[in-house]
């Protein structure tokens, strides 16, 4: 059976299956300022000033290793901190080839994440991996079904750029044994002034979401979720008529993710914490971007804007 929804329609039917409200998440780093991995109490701190600030008690991850590919056995340290917080993680896997996907299993399997309960909300296996092409669709769809032998009882999923939901590329890891699909927006990198953001982001996860349920033949059988979205603060770098700065992140808060969560989808904002230590990014048009100002809070977690959607 194929379901066909309409993409401006789409978000409304999610709203009358999913739940009463979206769940607020933030994605957080696993190394510190100073370029350490964190440990237990780094967390903690992170949690704190998450629960102290927002309604978010959800993160997500990304990796179990640092940007250099050192293990930072991250299961291990989240899991115990977000459990005595009260806060669930997804947690994240990097996977760049078959010897980085053990890699990044091997702390996952060691920390027996499913001891934790509610706590672990579900894996994901790669982020934007066929976005940028560093794995094929083959290996990802042979990676999810590994996990979900190993983890039986957990949720196990993706995330991929919107686009990628929508073009066919994901098809058959839709059709596969996947829990979760993660759709990241960006209305900042389509060069989307600050006036039309609300409206690109709307249409973005429309469109995913309308094929992700005309592939699957479900209105919900796929948990989906807005994976990323944010704006850069102050000390951004603009791109095209998307102008950063800390009043633009506030709008686009205010007007964009509280409104996708009122239409009942799970949003992750990207990203919690300012990480100064991070490296540029370069775009496809060959251009350099900082990327070290994407929180929502500084690097020392202290909020740049009111978090609480009214």
């Amino acid at each position: 059976m194929h379901i066909r929804v309409t993409p401006l329609a789409a978000l409304a039917v999610t709203a009358s299956v999913v739940r009463a409200a979206g769940q607020l998440g933030f994605a957080v780093g696993n190394v510190n300022p100073n370029g350490s991995c964190k440990k237990r109490s780094d967390f903690e701190a992170d949690f704190k000033a998450i629960t102290d600030n927002t309604h978010s008690t959800l993160v997500r991850t990304y990796s179990s290793s640092d940007s250099f590919g050192n293990l930072c056995n991250t299961p291990s340290e989240i899991l115990p901190a977000a459990q005595n917080a009260g806060v669930k993680v997804l947690l994240g896997m990097w996977p760049d080839g078959i010897d980085v996907y053990e890699k990044e299993k091997a702390p996952i399997v060691q920390a027996n994440v499913e001891q934790y309960g509610d706590t672990l909300f579900g894996i994901t296996v790669g982020s934007e991996g066929l976005y940028r092409g560093t794995y094929s669709e083959g290996e990802l769809v042979s990676w999810i079904d590994d996990m979900k032998k190993t983890f039986p009882n957990t949720k196990i999923g993706t995330a991929d750029s919107w686009s990628s939901w929508n073009n066919g590329s994901m098809d058959a890891v839709i059709r596969g044994p996947i829990d979760l699909a993660l759709a990241n927006g960006f209305p900042y990198w389509q060069y989307q002034d600050i006036s039309n953001a609300t409206k690109t982001y709307f249409e973005a996860m429309a469109q995913a979401l309308a094929h992700i349920q005309e592939v699957s033949g479900s209105l919900d059988r796929i948990h989906f979720m807005n994976g990323e979205t944010g704006w850069p603060g102050d000390g951004g770098t603009d791109a095209g008529a998307a102008l950063a700065g800390t009043d633009n992140a506030k709008i686009y808060w205010d007007s964009a993710v509280c409104a996708l969560l009122d239409w009942n989808v799970d949003v992750f904002w990207f990203e919690a914490f300012d990480e100064p230590n991070k490296q540029d990014a370069i775009g496809d048009n060959s251009q350099r971007a900082t990327e070290k100002f994407w929180g929502s809070f500084t690097s020392d977690r202290v909020p740049k804007f009111d978090m609480r959607c009214g």
